[in-house]
């Protein structure tokens, strides 16, 4: 009974060690997709932005829709990206900026759409007069300024 007891504890533990060891040659390589496709080329559907030309300072949101994507980046980094089929990021860029998206497939294919979003500068203010030049003109001769 003592040599059966010892069999089936050897055993558990050769079989959890074979468990673990299985587990472990699993590729995590992304783990926010829940669901792998089974065929199909990787394909961006939609890039585009909210606005077509700002003014710096604005905020815009740059979306993106793809199929069959196992990674997602777009270039210039704006902040981390999904394998989402539809997601929209708010971006408030400081100057004209060429915007690239990269999406890769579960067979290594990449697809790339990109496109420019212009900013344009924040034109300053029109100087205020503060004084005339006839003001100016006649305090320097010490006459009083008109009203």
């Amino acid at each position: 009974m003592r040599l059966f007891s010892a069999f089936c504890k050897l055993f558990v533990a050769v079989g959890l060690l074979v468990a673990l060891w299985g587990l472990s040659a699993v590729d995590p390589s992304d783990r926010r997709a829940w669901v792998h496709p089974v065929g199909g080329p990787v394909r961006i559907l939609q890039f585009y932005a909210s606005a077509g030309i700002l003014t710096a300072g604005e905020s815009a949101r740059i979306c993106y829709s793809v199929e069959n994507a196992k990674s997602v980046r777009i270039s210039p980094m704006i902040q981390e990206v999904f394998s989402l089929p539809n997601h929209c990021l708010e971006i408030v860029p400081e100057h004209t900026t060429h915007y690239t998206l990269l999406a890769e497939g579960y067979d290594g294919a990449v697809a790339m759409k990109s496109f420019t979003l212009q900013v344009e500068a924040v034109e300053p203010p029109p100087p205020q007069v503060l004084e005339y030049a006839e003001n100016v003109r006649r305090a320097a001769a010490g006459d009083q300024a008109a009203p």
